[in-house]
């Protein structure tokens, strides 16, 4: 009996809530299913990881399930997305622009270096709802006896050097789970919050990551979720499936970063890179400081450079798995590479619903 309530609970965490019924546009039947406008974060690069930017609207054509979709807003980097009606059409001209994460290693030999800070001003004040909502899930767990200052600190300068724009959360977790510091823009208590963190009792990660989720669902606008982990989970009773599959859902990328070579820990390291990938994000294998400092720079990056495209999904009547490509339009940006979640499932009504 108590492992069926278990699993009744788990099963209540996973299910994420959509808000607008859908119509077959093909038969006289009529479903419901409930979705909400998709958002997704979109990078792209060059064949070698150059970051491309000034892109516009007009360049990205998305599609669910091969229906083409009509773009509702569109933003780049910590600016606020806009209705496409505010753009001005025209050609865009792309830049490349290479990853800081590359400076970074060349400068490592003469201490770390991070990126500037934005200062402080009443307009990026004003501008608090236009960047990105950071959670970062910090392993506390008896696996992080080894290198546990050195975590902190490359935890420490990550968050030190993202925009001003962008809110911040530090969560940790062994066997439980600790909001440390909700998601707030005072950037001197979250920092507070991580030397705080001692290590401790077994790990279970994916248990720790759905409930980081589930507030990040909470909370509007742009966000992801970065995991600094330094062993396998040992402890959930949750599927890292199951967890991927919402983090899909919610449009959440996830990034890990594993202090594990990938080569000691094949199964985690599959794991982590298929939820990563899918997902939209990225995963590490840092076998030293230097290479966790690469890391969180190269997701810096990432944050600083990613596209927001959102759509209200067209008519479908697929009720089960739906397929999201992001292509870019034009022969001057063929060879150009993008990288974002591979889809969603919606959900159907919840009990009561019309």
């Amino acid at each position: 009996m108590a492992k069926l309530t278990q699993l009744l609970v788990l099963t209540a965490l996973i299910l994420p809530t959509w808000s607008v019924a859908q119509e077959d546009p093909g038969t006289d039947a009529v479903f419901r299913v409930e979705v909400d406008m998709v958002l997704l974060n979109v990078a792209v690069t060059d064949k070698k990881g150059n970051y491309v930017t000034n892109l516009r609207p007009w360049d990205f054509q998305v599609s669910e399930d091969g229906i083409q979709q009509a773009l509702a807003t569109f933003g780049e980097g910590s600016e606020a997305p806009r209705r496409l009606g505010e753009f001005v059409a025209g050609k865009s001209t792309p830049r490349l622009v290479q990853p800081y994460s590359v400076r970074v290693g060349r400068a490592l030999r003469d201490g770390p270096i991070m990126p500037p800070m934005i200062q402080e001003t009443p307009e990026s004040v004003a501008s608090m709802a236009t960047g990105a909502s950071v959670y970062v899930l910090f392993d506390t767990s008896n696996y992080m006896y080894r290198g546990f200052v050195y975590a902190q600190d490359a935890i420490t300068e990550f968050i030190r050097s993202l925009d001003r724009p962008d809110r911040v959360a530090f969560y940790s977790y062994s066997r439980d789970f600790a909001r440390v510091v909700p998601i707030t823009s005072d950037r001197v208590e979250v920092l507070r919050g991580v030397r705080k963190t001692v290590a401790g009792d077994d790990a279970a990660l994916y248990n720790a990551v759905l409930m980081t989720l589930r507030d990040a669902a909470k909370v509007s606008g742009r966000k992801m979720i970065v995991v600094f982990s330094n062993g396998p989970d040992n402890a959930s009773m949750v599927a890292p499936e199951d967890v991927r599959e919402l983090a899909q859902a919610e449009g959440i990328p996830i990034y890990m970063i594993s202090t594990r070579e990938a080569r000691h820990d094949p199964v985690s390291t599959a794991v982590f890179e298929r939820m990563s990938m899918s997902t939209g994000g990225k995963a590490y294998f840092a076998k030293d400081w230097q290479d966790q400092q690469k890391a969180f720079a190269s997701i810096r990056d990432d944050l600083t450079h990613l596209y927001a495209v959102s759509y209200y999904p067209q008519p479908n009547p697929n009720r089960g798995w739906r397929d999201i490509n992001v292509n870019l339009i034009g022969d001057h940006l063929k060879d150009f590479r993008v990288r974002t979640r591979s889809g969603y499932r919606p959900r159907l009504p919840r009990a009561g619903g019309q």
